[in-house]
């Protein structure tokens, strides 16, 4: 089996595959839109906005809350993005995967929200909340409600997340 890195992105792993692809399309108009909107000019502005409209059909096919101006690291994989929701000032590492159901964000709006290392694997139902660091090669369980640190090369299960195995 290949080994994912946390620190080179995989850029093919956003690439849509077909028409339908709704995880992948929703990511690239995030990602055209990030581009295009630090640009300045008459094709750019109608660019910039031709992705918000790509970004607000996507999402709302998906059912997901992933800002525009979402810190993302390359290589995001979200193979069945129905009901993520990314709080928009979260970092989420390089080559991560994640599941459907999955929250990222705060508690409380006075709190720094989650740092998500590279090459982490959430599964279906993960709850990340408040300032927490998740290290690079992490993998969270289904459904674990994360609220501590987690290491890395670390594997998490339970509600409160505890960690399993190194």
């Amino acid at each position: 089996m290949r080994e994912v890195s946390s620190v080179t992105p995989d850029w093919k792993r956003e690439v849509p595959r077909c028409f339908w692809d709704p995880g992948r399309k929703l990511l690239k108009s995030i990602r055209d839109y990030q581009r295009f909107h630090l640009r300045s000019g008459l094709v750019d502005n109608f660019l910039t906005k031709a992705c918000v409209i790509r970004h607000m059909f996507w999402s709302m096919v998906s059912g997901a809350d992933i800002p525009l101006n979402s810190i993302l690291g390359g290589g995001l994989l979200i193979p069945h993005p129905n009901g993520i929701v990314i709080h928009p000032e979260a970092q989420i590492g390089i080559n991560c995967l994640i599941h459907q159901q999955v929250t990222i964000g705060v508690a409380r709006s006075s709190e720094k929200p989650p740092q998500i290392g590279g090459h982490v694997d959430i599964g279906a139902g993960v709850k990340i909340i408040g300032n927490v660091t998740l290290g690079d090669h992490v993998k969270i369980g289904a459904n674990a409600v994360v609220l501590d640190n987690i290491p890395d090369n670390c594997t998490a299960v339970g509600i409160p997340a505890k960690v399993i195995r190194k």
